[in-house]
């Protein structure tokens, strides 16, 4: 008799076990669509182009190095009527303030591109406060003009960094067409490498003192305005409001 008790007892154990890991599978199977939604909805990401059917694209320069090939690319820009935006460390406004206000008289929008260009995803918020201010600082003083877009150096960023970016005030950008101008492949791949990518609403990277930059420009606006696209500064390219970032993609779309 004992024997048959222990028995039912082993076996209702059992059959509660097989009950609870039943339910546990079935718990995590409802709620993992619900967490996955969640975790997505929680990633911040910055603008990497606009969703547009409009043929307008922006041209920005990183400024991180170097001045001496500054003045042959605002010639061009100057030469084809076109405005763009130019993302500036506080190390290179030091060197060259002179730049700055040449770039600022020239109409050219001025972004905060941080201080020291450091990886801000290894600092905390107060850190990532200093490096933007103190830049903006700089450029305000030099301006006139505060900055209102920031560009994360390497283009490293996560949810501390678009956050802070945000509470000052500052909206994210990164790129969809990047000119590799830094790594000096020659004129020609630079031009194919953005000629061929072009699309509308895309924020395309160069910078200030690429070797090849200014030389490859001049063809690069000619095939761009011949496809019949219009060329601008960011800010111009961006929704002002009623908009959301897509958190796949980093497509800035416009809300129905």
């Amino acid at each position: 008799m004992k024997k048959i008790k222990k028995r039912k007892i082993i076996l209702l154990l059992a059959g509660a076990i097989i009950v609870l890991a039943f339910l546990n599978i079935f718990f995590n199977e409802i709620t993992r669509p619900v967490t996955l939604f969640l975790t997505q909805k929680e990633r911040l990401v910055p603008i990497y182009y606009v969703e547009t059917e409009e043929k307008k694209v922006a041209f920005s320069f990183d400024a991180c190095w170097g001045a001496e090939r500054t003045p042959a690319i605002l010639e061009e820009l100057k030469n084809n009527n076109i405005v763009t935006t130019f993302f500036l460390t506080g190390f290179w406004v030091e060197k060259y303030p002179e730049k700055v206000k040449e770039i600022a008289e020239a109409g050219h929008e001025i972004g905060n591109h941080t201080f020291s260009h450091p990886h801000l995803n290894t600092l905390g918020e107060e850190e990532i406060v200093q490096e933007l201010t103190r830049v903006a600082a700089m450029i305000e003083e030099l301006t006139g003009e505060k900055p209102r877009l920031f560009r994360p150096p390497f283009g490293e960023y996560n949810n501390t960094v678009i956050e802070t970016a945000q509470k000052l005030g500052y909206q994210t950008i990164q790129w969809s067409i990047d000119s590799l101008d830094w790594q000096e492949h020659g004129k020609e791949a630079l031009v194919e490498r953005v000629t061929s990518n072009l699309h509308p609403g895309a924020i395309i990277l160069f910078h200030n003192n690429g070797l090849y930059t200014a030389e490859a420009l001049p063809e690069i606006i000619a095939h761009t305005k011949k496809e019949g696209y219009t060329i601008v500064p960011i800010s111009e390219l961006l929704y002002k409001d009623n908009y959301y970032i897509d958190s796949n993609t980093g497509a800035q779309i416009k809300k129905n």
